[in-house]
């Protein structure tokens, strides 16, 4: 492993950590607790559930295609079609978790009313802002990559 990318690789490990916590510790006596404060909606604990533990999954797959696209710069193979792909698979994650998250927000909203914490709204914002700044910053250096492909290519043929 290349000194290089073994920070990154373990930033990658460390913001794992606590969505594996959240989802072993926090997400089901949310989801079932919420279920027994709030009679009438109990029937939303199971989508709820599979919301949050669908976007966990997105997560933990954008992480895994960053770590492959960290271990193609370690093999210095970064200029490649493998590292575009990989690119795109965190984008197409980050905007599965904006998706879910933009579904759940109305019972967010509920939810926040109801308990008259505004903050909770902010908190589903922030996620769809938060993975939709990373789908761009994925669809510009994807952009950018293909493009460096391209002239290396065009550049190979030519000498």
């Amino acid at each position: 492993m290349k000194r290089e990318t073994l920070f990154l690789k373990l930033a990658v490990f460390l913001m794992a950590l606590p969505v594996i916590a959240l989802c072993i510790f926090a997400i089901p006596p949310i989801a079932f607790g919420s279920a027994d404060y709030y009679p009438e909606a109990a029937f939303l604990k199971y989508p709820v559930l599979i919301g949050l533990y669908l976007s966990a999954l997105a997560f933990f797959i954008a992480l895994y295609q960053a770590l492959r696209l960290l271990s193609y710069i370690d093999r210095n193979v970064a200029f490649s079609d493998l590292s575009v792909k990989a690119l795109k698979n965190i984008k197409v994650c980050a905007i599965t978790i904006s998706a879910i998250y933009i579904v759940f927000l109305p019972l967010i909203y509920v939810v926040a009313e109801r308990d008259d914490a505004p903050g909770l709204i902010l908190i589903g914002m922030a996620i769809i802002f938060g993975a939709l700044v990373i789908t761009f910053f994925a669809a510009v250096l994807q952009k950018l990559l293909k493009n460096a492909i391209d002239i290396k290519s065009e550049n190979d043929l030519t000498v």
